[in-house]
């Protein structure tokens, strides 16, 4: 189901180090982000949080370049713990949570073993990848097969011994490492998208399959354009006796599965790019534009637009969805209530004095909002990229 939130997005510029503690929204410096109480005086988020029982409701503000015919750029009133006068709650928040920026996503690495081949017999291994990008390319997934005669056993060998293990493992390594058949530049081969390795030298030796990233492709010079892709690649690993198979996996005899493959790391997405920001700043831009609401196809044909994203910095996103304050707003009508969200984007750094940290404590912490998004690693699993 589609999000109709009304949205707000404020991007905190690179620069700022705290929130404004005195002063009022018309104090605001270009691109300075703020929190106001009820009389639009600043708060200062370092002391009680946000909000206390003296104030009934606050908003996130911000300061705009262009002030002609529009003032601060702000967002409604939210309540997360207040009492009116009759000592009633007028809490209208009903999602709070933060999403920690990560530029750096997981690729996807599985282990196959427990291999189960008898001496001499063909063995097939087929890989199937999915994406964004590679399902517009290829029905169910990039799919390629390879196989390979398994080691004959030594002179006198039992034949329904089992097989090399390792050497077996070298062979399909081989294999995967072809180029793609033909002269055609086009054709993509297993390269493109994985990389192989043999963990161990016994018969319980893995071959590990890891997904490489996914190439980043550059922005349009197009403020209008819609660049920015959520996309990563995961795949499915089948090893099976007997020879390559068109055959879908999901109904295949289970019987001919001679290996087990097991993910051992799930890919995952970037979180809080820039580019992913600029895009919000374009997707939100009109909900809080005084006139110039749409974005021409050249930035001088709006010189309303204002960005105070900063490429290559990560972003920590807080999300706060919230109702409308005043009830009585809202009274019969053949309409749907629709209710607001403001996201703040914050550059991520660290130490106790970072706008994140304050944050955290403000909301997240003093409020019982949520934290999403997994340990962000210090490297790639591969060193390579993708085509």
């Amino acid at each position: 189901m589609a999000d109709f939130s009304l949205t707000t997005l404020f991007v905190v510029p690179v620069g700022q180090t705290e929130f404004p503690s005195s002063g009022s929204t018309q104090d605001l410096t270009p691109g300075q982000v703020g929190f106001f109480d009820q009389n639009y005086g600043a708060i200062d988020v370092s002391g009680d949080g946000v909000q206390n029982n003296d104030e009934k409701y606050f908003y996130v503000a911000q300061g705009r370049e262009n002030t002609y015919l529009q003032g601060s750029k702000r967002s409604d009133k939210i309540s997360l713990d207040a009492s009116d006068s009759n000592n009633r709650n007028v809490n209208n928040v009903t999602e709070l949570y933060k999403v920690t920026g990560c530029s750096t996503p997981l690729n996807q690495i599985t282990d196959i073993d427990g291999f189960n081949v008898t001496c001499g017999e063909s063995v097939s291994l087929t890989l199937r990848a999915h994406s964004s990008y590679i399902d517009t390319l290829y029905f169910n997934g990039f799919t390629r097969s390879v196989t390979v005669q398994a080691p004959c056993c030594d002179c006198g060998a039992d034949p329904c011994d089992t097989v090399d293990v390792p050497a077996l493992i070298d062979q399909f390594i081989a294999k995967l490492g072809q180029s793609a058949p033909g002269n055609n530049s086009d054709n993509i081969g297993f390269d493109s998208f994985y990389t192989f390795e043999r963990v161990g030298d016994d018969e319980d030796a893995i071959l590990r399959v890891t997904g490489k990233p996914l190439t980043k492709y550059g922005q349009p010079c197009d403020v209008a354009a819609f660049p920015h892709e959520y996309d990563r690649m995961w795949f499915k690993a089948f090893v099976y006796a007997g020879p390559a198979t068109t055959a879908d996996f999901i109904v295949a005899d289970n019987c001919n599965i001679v290996a087990t493959a097991a993910t051992t790391q799930t890919s995952s997405y970037a979180k809080g790019t820039s580019e992913e920001i600029k895009q919000l700043e374009k997707d939100f831009y009109s909900y809080q534009a005084g006139y110039l609401k749409h974005l021409y196809r050249m930035n001088g044909f709006n010189e309303n637009f204002e960005s105070y994203v900063t490429d290559g910095v990560t972003y920590d996103t807080y999300y706060i969805k919230f109702n409308e304050f005043d009830k009585s707003a809202y009274r019969w009508g053949d309409y749907v209530a629709e209710d607001a969200t403001v996201i703040i984007a914050v550059p991520q750094t660290s130490g106790e004095d970072s706008l994140s940290e304050l944050l955290d404590s403000a909301l997240i912490e003093d409020w019982e909002g949520e934290t999403y998004g997994v340990a962000c690693p210090t490297t790639t699993t591969t060193t390579t990229v993708g085509p």
